[in-house]
C-alpha cells in the first residue's frame, strides 16, 4: 500500500465531502450553511491543491486544475460570506446566503470531478 497515495485520497474525498457537508440544504437559509465548515472546507481543499502539484502526469495536471477551480470558488465563498456578516449593512440575507452556497456547489462540482478522477485513474491502474 502506497501512504502517499492514501493521504492524496483521503484529503481529496475529505475535501469533497466537507464541501457536500456546507452545500446540503435550503439555499437560503443561513443557519443551515456552518460558517465553520466552510472554512474547513477551503483549508482541506488548499491542502489538497498542495498535495497534487507533485504529480507530473496529464491526469495530475487536470486533477490540479480541478483543485485550483475548487479553490477559487471556496475562496470566493468565504469573501462573499466575510463581506455579508462584517461589511455588508444588511447581514447575511437570504440573497447573499444564497450567493454564497452557489459558490460552494461551483467548488462541489469540482471536487465531484476530481474525485471521479481519482476513481478512474485507481481502477485503471496496472501493476506490472
Amino acid at each position: 500500500m502506497n501512504l502517499e497515495k492514501v493521504v492524496f485520497g483521503f484529503f481529496v474525498v475529505l475535501a469533497a465531502t466537507l464541501n457536500f457537508g456546507f452545500f446540503i440544504g435550503d439555499i437560503e437559509n443561513p443557519t443551515l450553511h456552518n460558517k465553520y465548515e466552510l472554512f474547513a472546507a477551503v483549508v482541506v481543499n488548499l491542502i489538497a491543491t498542495v498535495l497534487k502539484f507533485g504529480d507530473r502526469t496529464q491526469i495530475g495536471a487536470v486533477h490540479l486544475a480541478t483543485s485550483l477551480v475548487a479553490d477559487l470558488q471556496l475562496i470566493a465563498a468565504t469573501l462573499a460570506f466575510g463581506y455579508a456578516v462584517y461589511v455588508s449593512s444588511d447581514g447575511l440575507t437570504a440573497a447573499a446566503t444564497a450567493g454564497i452556497v452557489s459558490l460552494s456547489g461551483g467548488a462541489l462540482l469540482a471536487n465531484v470531478v476530481s474525485v471521479v478522477l481519482l476513481v478512474v485513474e485507481t481502477v485503471s491502474f496496472h501493476r506490472g
